[in-house]
């Protein structure tokens, strides 16, 4: 008799509870299923970076003295579903119990508490012992509210934590946050550090992956692999990160460049969001960079915030609001994914980029994903759902529990307003001023007519002419309503006649 405990691709946790010493009678089950590879096209580094990680997940349970059952994509015994496996491993074992640990995805969570209810044993979910709140901390937090705003989250969140407090309800520095110090284009200098992470190569697990018959886009690089294979290796690029990149972090986090990919962002997200590392030693790190004088505290807060703000925040937006979160279309955009999202291929010279670095590196970082991809997205109708679908699949990062509300709320404005106090789009004034992706451009900057005019332009006045009934009253967007009203008929007429003929057209952009 044994107890069956299952860990899914994103549960690499070595300090769970359920490993603190040998389980003579429990076995751990991992697999590699079609069932997680297909239900979205991915990238091609995400599914090797979480097959790669838990084959040396299994191997140091082993090393430890616990028993696994490890389901390669290619075992002949592998049913490639989880109900499927976990009913043939039940009988193989003879299990009494049936134990896992809570899905962060509304998705697998409600398929294995069905697969529970039926089993004849007796199964339990247990907590996956990551994050700092419960899944309906931020629902409770803003129980009767309309808009829930992340900053009286963070705030709390700060307090009950004791994070860059200088006393109670006094944070450091007088203030909650530097947004306005974190807003400046990179002028080149300082260097973007060295590439700190390591190497492997995973060509043979990319050749069983492809063999295996699994779907995928974007550039795999098996070969000189960069995503951290374990907790070890994630710590190692936590170090470094604290060291060679925060100090400047604060400072440039929303700029963009062609000559950088990284810049100063950690690239640590991969590793939060498989539980390699724990939110709370991220943040005590960041935390601790400050007080010992090697990093300003506008850069340790606007990091920290990323975490101990934005990731709790959006996971208890998505936990309150599924299932159907994933549908909502506040504007009924219906535009589908023009074929470059796939390619890169486009004359727009930030999205080639802001696109071509997510196919090559499974990654881009906040402001190209919001004010570039999103931007873009949200201005040309295309349907948040295939924005939302696209999104999960091209970053390593993406598990729907974080990037949903990423998307359909704060990029797509698809909730009408739950989560962003307003839509998050630009003209190309925005992306010039904070990039220099509009430098060498095949289009115009500054023109909003004509075949080389900057597709942003037109497309940005269409929206908010399109939308006046649903956005006009916003207090945030009073300025573009007054600067609208004051725009000659024939000037808008021409602009939205130029962005209806973009929208017909977005292949060839």
């Amino acid at each position: 008799m044994s107890t069956l405990r299952l860990i899914l691709g994103d549960q690499l946790n070595p300090a769970h509870s359920w490993f603190s010493a040998p389980d003579a009678h429990a076995v751990y089950v991992l697999m590699e299923i079609r069932q997680e590879t297909d239900y979205v096209l991915h990238h091609a580094q995400k599914i090797i970076a979480i097959f790669a990680a838990m084959r040396d997940f299994a191997r140091q349970l082993g090393e430890a003295g616990h028993r696994v059952h490890y389901l390669a994509i290619d075992d002949p015994a592998n049913h490639q579903s989880l109900p499927a496996n976990l009913d043939a491993l039940i009988a193989q074992y003879t299990a009494s119990t049936f134990e896992y640990q809570a899905p962060d995805e509304w998705r697998l969570d409600r398929q294995l508490a069905d697969y529970a209810a039926q089993l004849a044993i007796p199964a339990r979910r247990v907590d996956s012992e990551h994050f700092h709140t419960r899944r309906d901390e931020a629902a409770q937090l803003f129980a009767g509210r309309k808009q829930w705003l992340m900053e009286h989250f963070y705030r709390q969140m700060r307090m009950r934590h004791g994070v860059l407090m200088a006393g109670p309800g006094k944070p450091l520095g007088g203030q909650w946050n530097f947004d306005h110090d974190n807003r400046k284009p990179w002028p080149g200098l300082p260097r973007e550090p060295t590439d700190w992470r390591g190497e492997h190569d995973h060509s043979a697990l990319w050749q069983s992956i492809e063999k295996a018959g699994v779907a995928s886009f974007g550039e795999p690089n098996a070969k000189r692999f960069r995503w951290p294979l374990n907790r070890d290796e994630a710590l190692q690029q936590l170090d470094d990160f604290i060291a060679e990149a925060l100090p400047h972090f604060g400072d440039f986090q929303d700029a963009l460049t062609i000559r950088a990919w990284r810049l100063f962002h950690s690239l640590l997200s991969f590793a939060l969001n498989t539980k390699m590392l724990n939110p709370r030693e991220v943040v005590a790190r960041a935390a601790e960079a400050y007080e010992s004088g090697d990093v300003p505290l506008a850069a340790a807060e606007g990091f920290i915030r990323q975490i101990l703000g934005w990731r709790e925040y959006v996971r208890g937006v998505y936990w309150a609001n599924m299932p159907g979160y994933e549908t909502q279309n506040y504007f009924d955009h219906r535009q589908p994914l023009p074929a470059w999202f796939w390619t890169g291929n486009t004359r727009m010279r930030c999205l080639a980029q802001a696109i071509g670095q997510s196919l090559e590196h499974a990654y881009a970082h906040h402001i190209q994903r919001l004010m570039v991809i999103g931007n873009f997205a949200l201005l040309a109708g295309l349907n948040p759902a295939a924005v939302h679908g696209w999104y999960l699949g091209v970053y390593i990062d993406a598990f729907e529990w974080v990037e949903l509300p990423n998307t359909v709320g704060m990029s797509q404005f698809s909730d009408g307003g739950q989560l962003a106090t307003k839509p998050y789009v630009s003209s190309a004034a925005y992306i010039d001023r904070m990039s220099d992706y509009c430098k060498g451009c095949h289009y115009d900057k500054k023109a909003r007519l004509g075949e080389r005019a900057c597709p942003f332009n037109a497309l940005y006045w269409d929206f908010f002419a399109r939308n006046g009934e649903r956005l006009a009253g916003n207090p945030r967007l009073g300025m573009v309503y007054r600067q609208l009203a004051k725009m000659r008929p024939t000037d808008l007429q021409a602009a939205q006649d130029k962005a209806s003929e973009i929208r017909k057209h977005l292949d060839l952009l």
